[in-house]
């Protein structure tokens, strides 16, 4: 029998199956199909809330296929589960690929080949999504068009890989058991690294009872990636810490929504995390004293009872917001004197 999680990610098959041909006919139907009328769609900055599929489609998935006209869409994780509060959820990463030939917002066209990651979370009710939650990486597209205005990342910068076990997409019937003993890792896990620094030093985290000796950490643009414990300290956690050090210190402000499917787990929430930014180091701003928010889309994948890989979005553009930062205002001022408009370039075999 088909579990009501397992009917849930095969809903949105015919969604993400548009999505790879761009079929526009296909994807309105889908979009009506799975997707309630009041709906609500919560997506990055600049898009905003969105209410109901129509909405979604002429406001964001339109917008990006006007600018990569053979844009396609590569999922290399889909998982579903339910939370502690019986929400049933269905997580999707990937990445939209396409020849970017004509301005999205604002940000100037290449005529190349480009991507940009997606984290997306669909919460269901009696077959319907109800809510959306989804990151694009659009400073990634920034960077790409050489058009990126703000700090360097300090990690790496790449096109982020799916799961080194190929298992995003195809593994095992969802198992419950094991499912929730994911889960409880991660929360374990969570909870011991929130006690730096007001409970001690870097060691009351534990890291290296939780994380795989080889992890890889694929943050956003902006932030970058990196391997091992090292390797996340170094270019991720230490300078995340020093500047915002009550991360973790205010839980009653945020919710978070943690579900498995057997080695995959993920947490959503919108917002999930509140902080103070009292201290220099992170991506370049200015300690202001402001609390902020973020939201972030994690997924994280579990082998041999530790995390190997984690795939992280922030929505960045949101934090600059937050903190007066108009980065499509600076996008727009370092490159008023690149022509606007349209790439004239064949597409596929014209």
């Amino acid at each position: 029998m088909t579990s009501a999680h397992a009917a849930n990610q095969a809903a949105l098959g015919p969604l993400r199956a548009a999505q790879y041909d761009w079929d526009a006919d296909g994807l309105g139907a889908a979009l009506d199909a799975v997707i309630a009328p009041d709906a609500v769609i919560h997506l990055c900055h600049p898009f905003g809330d969105l209410v109901g599929p129509d909405a979604f489609f002429r406001d964001a998935l339109a917008v990006l296929h006007a600018a990569w006209p053979d844009v396609e869409r590569r999922d290399w994780i889909v998982m579903a589960g339910d939370t502690a509060a019986g929400e049933a959820w269905v997580g999707c990463a990937g990445h939209f690929v396409g020849t970017f030939v004509a301005p999205l917002l604002d940000i100037p066209p290449t005529g190349h080949l480009t991507h940009m990651r997606f984290h997306e979370f669909y919460r269901f009710e009696d077959g319907k999504v109800v809510e959306v939650q989804a990151i694009w990486d659009l400073p990634e597209v920034m960077m790409q068009a050489g058009a990126w205005p703000l700090a360097p990342s300090l990690g790496r910068e790449f096109c982020v890989p799916g799961p080194a076990s190929d298992d995003g997409l195809i593994r095992a019937a969802r198992n419950a058991a094991q499912s929730q003993a994911s889960c409880d890792l991660i929360i374990e896990m969570l909870s011991q690294m929130v006690r730096h620094p007001k409970d001690g030093g870097p060691d009351v985290m534990q890291l290296p009872r939780f994380w795989h000796p080889a992890m890889n950490w694929y943050g956003p643009a902006g932030i970058g990636s990196a391997r091992g414990i090292a390797g996340f300290r170094t270019w991720h956690q230490v300078p995340f810490l020093n500047a915002m050090p009550d991360r973790g210190q205010h839980k009653d402000a945020v919710t978070h929504h943690f579900f498995g499917d057997n080695n995959y787990v993920a947490v959503t929430g919108w917002p999930n995390m509140v902080q103070t930014l009292t201290a220099d180091g992170w991506l370049g701003i200015a300690p202001s004293g402001k609390g902020i928010t973020l939201r972030s889309l994690d997924f994280w994948r579990i082998e041999g009872r530790k995390i190997r890989e984690n795939w992280v979005l922030i929505d960045l553009l949101d934090v600059y917001r937050q903190l007066g930062v108009d980065v499509f205002a600076r996008l727009r001022e370092f490159n008023k004197a690149r022509v606007p408009g349209v790439v004239s370039f064949p597409l596929g075999a014209a």
